[in-house]
Order: C-alpha cells, then structure tokens, then sequence
C-alpha cells in the first residue's frame, strides 16, 4: 500500500527574487560594456583628482627628522624647522632642505609628482615652457607651472562645477516643468511665454557685464550659468507631466484626496523621471564645455585656479609649446567622450523597448 507523502518528505520549491525596476535599469546598463566601463573610469579618475596633494604636491607627505615626524601637508613649518636660516614657510623643492631630509636617519616622503597647480620651481634649470622630462611629466607652461599637476587640479575643478551646476539646473528644471506640466492651462502658458523671454537674453554678453562689474569666481560662474541652465530639462519634465496627468492612477489619487503636492512627488514624479536621468551625463558635458570656453575667453575662474580652458590659451599663445595644447586638448576629449559614452548606455537602460530588442537581437 503506498502511502502519502508527508511533510518531511516534500521539497521546498525555490522561488526565484525578484528585482526592483532600479536592479533592472542597472542590469540593463551593464550589458552596454562601453557605458559600463566608461563609468568606472571616471569615477575612478576623478576620484585620484579628488585625493590629489596625495599625488601632486610640493610638500612631502610625511617628514623624519632629527627624530620628530613632520606632516607638511596639515601644517605648515618654518624653515627654521628644518636647520635653515629664515622664519618663512619651507620651501620642499629647495636642494638645501632636501640635503638635510637625506643626512643620517633623516628622510622625506614625496607624492610621485612633486608640485602642486601653481608651484614656480624656483631652481629649474630650463626656459619656461619646457618640454615633458624626467622632473615635469608633460613639461611646464609659460609660467613654469607643472602641467600635469594643472591638468589633475583642473580636471577636479571641472568635474565639481559641472555636478554643481547640474545639480542645481536639474532641480530648477524639476521645479519649472512639473507646475507647468501638471497645472496646464493658463500657468503652463504663462509660464512659457515667461520662459521664451529668459531664455532669448544674450547669455554670453550677460557673462561679460558681469565679469567686468564683480570680480570673477566659480560661485559667480555657478550664479549665472544656472539661471539659464535648467531651461532645456523643463521641457522634457514639462512633456512628461503633461502625458502623465491624464493616467488613471493620477484620478484615482486626486480620488482619494491626496493634495496637488503629494500628487507631484509621490505618483507622477516618479514615472517622469527618464528623461531627467538621460540628461545628467549631457548636462555635465556642457558644463564643462562652458566652464572651459569661458576660461578660454578670459571670463572663467581666476588666476591661479587650475583651469583646462587656461592650459589651451596658453597652447594656442605658444604653439611651439606642444606639449600644452596636445595633453589638454587630450584630457578634454576623453572626458567628453566618457560622459557620452555614459549617456548613451543609460538612455538604452532607461529604453525598456530598445533595451528588449537590443537582448532578442543577440547584442552586448
């Protein structure tokens, strides 16, 4: 007689996890190897730039002498410190302070670069600009700045304005498009007319005036880029809100009774949001293509803030000086190209359709 199968004797049956919707758009990502790997190498660049007097600095990290540990990089010493004859701060690229760090027990600790953005090395033995050697990996500028430690510094600078700035556009455009998107009507019209009129003041000549009246500066920059920067997103979350509002689950809300706020935030933000995400990666790149144009007019950051649209001035003043434009022109296109690269696995992530096809297709 057979008997019935008792509990000990059933398997328990795997039910597979599922996965949010933000897994789904990371996995998507993924398999777009070239948008994939470009992301890693900017954060990974970027990330060295952010830790750069660890990597670039004039200043050693760690100091032994006469039996007391010095950390020139949180504090600044005489060089008296260091058995030399003036109370001023010690200048660690002067041959007299590195023979004292190499006598005896004594010794110094050096970044693999040994200047910082707007170090003179005051005992160089070469004209300025001087070409890539031993001392300067790509040479110096006109000036006799390291342009490697200009480039690292400048790089950092252009990464920070830019998520600045996005950030700032980004919430702007957030705030502009859903009032007109999910009001309509008279404030969507009004609002646009009012949007037209701003967006046809002369940016640049506005940039100029107020250079000329205020004395420039990255907060200044981030000021006035912003107040046009958040334009071109509105449209897109304009769109969005428009289409959106008109969903059954946006009636059944206002059903419920939920407030025109919790409507926006909770229930039609959150499926708006695609086209806001496509645009960061662009956004970063133009404002890095600004900031760098701007610098190269002259109307940028102030000397002597490290600045790549400064380096390519400086190449297209001294053509002779390849090295200049050649590495800073290099570091700009690589930079764009990693943001676009960024920007279109994410649009395919983002593409559920497109993202379907490319996977039934066969393709990476």
């Amino acid at each position: 007689m057979l008997r019935p199968p008792q509990d000990s004797d059933a398997q328990p049956l795997s039910v597979p996890a599922s996965i949010t919707p933000g897994q789904r758009v990371w996995q998507r990502f993924k398999r777009n190897r070239l948008g994939y790997w470009s992301l890693v190498i900017f954060v990974i660049v970027f990330a060295i730039s952010l830790a750069g007097p660890l990597w670039s600095n004039d200043k050693p990290l760690v100091v032994r002498y006469e039996g007391h540990l010095y950390f020139p990089l949180v504090k600044t010493y005489a060089e008296t410190t260091f058995g030399g004859d003036f109370p001023t701060p010690a200048d660690y690229l002067d041959p007299y302070i590195r023979d004292r760090f190499s006598q005896g027990s004594n010794f110094a600790v050096y970044p693999p670069n040994h200047y910082y953005y707007d170090t003179l090395n005051y005992f160089s033995k070469a004209s300025n600009p001087a070409p890539p050697s031993r001392e300067n990996w790509l040479g110096t500028d006109d000036r006799g700045r390291d342009v490697f430690a200009r480039l690292l510094y400048g790089f950092r600078v252009s990464v920070i304005f830019a998520l600045v700035l996005t950030a700032i556009g980004t919430v702007l455009g957030l705030l502009a498009g859903a009032v007109q998107g999910y009001f309509g009507g008279r404030t969507d019209l009004t609002g646009q007319r009012l949007i037209e009129i701003w967006s046809a003041l002369p940016e640049l000549y506005l940039l100029i005036i107020f250079a000329s009246i205020f004395e420039p500066s990255l907060l200044l920059l981030v000021i006035l880029l912003s107040l046009f920067g958040w334009i071109g997103l509105s449209d897109y979350v304009r769109a969005e809100f428009l289409r959106n509002r008109t969903q059954d689950y946006v009636r059944a809300a206002r059903a419920m009774g939920l407030s025109n706020a919790q409507i926006i935030w909770r229930h039609i933000l959150p499926n708006s949001l695609t086209p806001v995400i496509t645009f960061l990666p662009f956004r970063m790149s133009g404002a890095i293509l600004a900031l760098t144009s701007l610098d190269f007019l002259g109307l940028g950051v102030p000397p002597p803030t490290p600045s790549l649209g400064e380096l390519l001035a400086q190449g297209k003043a001294n053509l002779d000086a390849w090295w200049i434009s050649l590495s800073t022109f290099g570091v700009l296109v690589a930079t764009l190209l990693l943001l676009t690269f960024m920007g279109d696995a994410l649009r395919n992530a983002l593409d559920t359709r497109m993202s379907d096809a490319i996977k039934a297709g066969g393709g990476k």
